[in-house]
């Protein structure tokens, strides 16, 4: 199957199931079990799911600038299914569904509710801290699968971009460095169409992303990011590149092309720059009625299951919640972690918050005056 997905152009998308769920690419189906498959749909359900709960937590003032995944289910649980539980991932800050497949954790809530020990819990399922600024993540994430390769470990990375962030030099120099020294590590990048407000094709005058991989001497394959059987696929494939399973190991950059149905995050407005119209041409390519109907057909699932998902998958994201919601906040936390050691001046502003607080309680804090 290897040979299959890369004998072919950059722009040669790989896709297994069309719009309708449809399979039109039976030589590339992976071979998986009945429970898997059902596993990825429930998965991509509760992802989708914890999308509007979240979006609605945050506009009830009960949660923090977010950002949505919808539309890009398929991308972050095909992917992450194809990974071995070892293997690390680095994501930008849209790949909750990445972190939900991996295992549902109420800290990951928290840290979105503002509290840092979220981003920490993380490591526990091998997947590194969240981190906002464009691009700046994958340095660090080839750095990791690199020192992982000095060291003995024969796991692989997976990094999380947007395509917004193949314009950053970030993600050139991270590139290159992957490129020069064999590190096996997959570059990711979720192609949404949208660099926040900028349309794909004004942010980068490539004909693809995944073209760009020509440059830094390694292989790029371009995949159907809202079918997660062609994702699964392909990052199957390419782990198994960047794992050495060739002469040796070998990074790839995947672009999986999808669209962002929702805003770029809750503090967005995205009907001031594209199209309604363009949305909905999207919304038919939908990616869990895709899999829904290409499931259906092959009898893994019924009104029964998916009633039975759906209700599973909500009281799923409700437990997350609950659970984070439970956690007491304490305003000192701002100062950890900020240096290795606190200087002079951050404690002090430390004392000063803690004096105020004796002297008047934490609701001195909730005060404008």
């Amino acid at each position: 199957m290897t040979a299959e997905l890369f004998d072919r152009a950059p722009d040669d998308r790989v896709r297994i199931l069309d719009p309708d769920g449809e399979v039109v690419a039976p030589e590339l189906l992976p071979d998986l079990e009945e429970a898997t498959l059902r596993a990825i749909y429930r998965d991509m359900r509760l992802a989708r799911r914890f999308d509007e709960r979240m979006i609605s937590l945050q506009r009830q003032g009960r949660l923090g600038t977010y950002a949505s995944l919808a539309g890009q289910e398929a991308s972050q649980i095909g992917s992450t299914y194809a990974l071995a539980e070892t293997d690390t991932i680095s994501y930008q800050y849209r790949e909750h569904g990445a972190v939900l497949a991996r295992e549902p954790l109420p800290a990951y809530v928290q840290y979105w509710m503002g509290h840092e020990a979220g981003n920490a819990a993380l490591a526990d399922v091998n997947v590194l801290p969240l981190n906002i600024s464009i691009g700046s993540h994958v340095p660090h994430a080839v750095g990791w699968a690199w020192a992982g390769k000095l060291s003995g470990d024969d796991g692989v990375t997976v990094v999380h971009f947007g395509d917004g962030a193949t314009s950053e030099g970030d993600f050139h120099e991270a590139a290159n460095v992957a490129g020069v020294f064999d590190v096996p590590v997959v570059l990711f990048c979720n192609n949404n169409q949208w660099a926040i407000s900028v349309p794909r094709e004004r942010q980068t005058a490539s004909s693809t992303i995944a073209g760009k991989a020509r440059a830094y001497g390694f292989e790029g394959i371009q995949v159907d990011g809202m079918d997660p059987l062609a994702t699964y696929a392909v990052t199957e494939a390419v782990r198994e590149k960047a794992a050495g399973g060739g002469d040796r190991p070998r990074p790839t950059l995947v672009e999986a092309v999808q669209y962002r149905l929702g805003a770029h995050t809750t503090a967005d407005d995205p009907t001031v720059y594209r199209d309604e119209e363009e949305v909905e041409r999207w919304r038919e390519r939908d990616p869990i009625t895709r899999f829904e109907a290409y499931l259906r057909d092959r009898g893994v699932l019924d009104d029964d299951r998916i009633d039975a998902i759906a209700t599973e998958v909500d009281d799923a994201v409700a437990e997350l919640i609950d659970a984070a919601e439970g956690r007491e906040g304490d305003p000192t936390e701002m100062f950890e972690s900020v240096y290795a050691e606190p200087t002079d001046r951050l404690l002090a502003q430390r004392a000063d918050l803690e004096g105020l607080r004796e002297r008047h309680g934490d609701e001195a804090l909730l005060d404008d005056e």
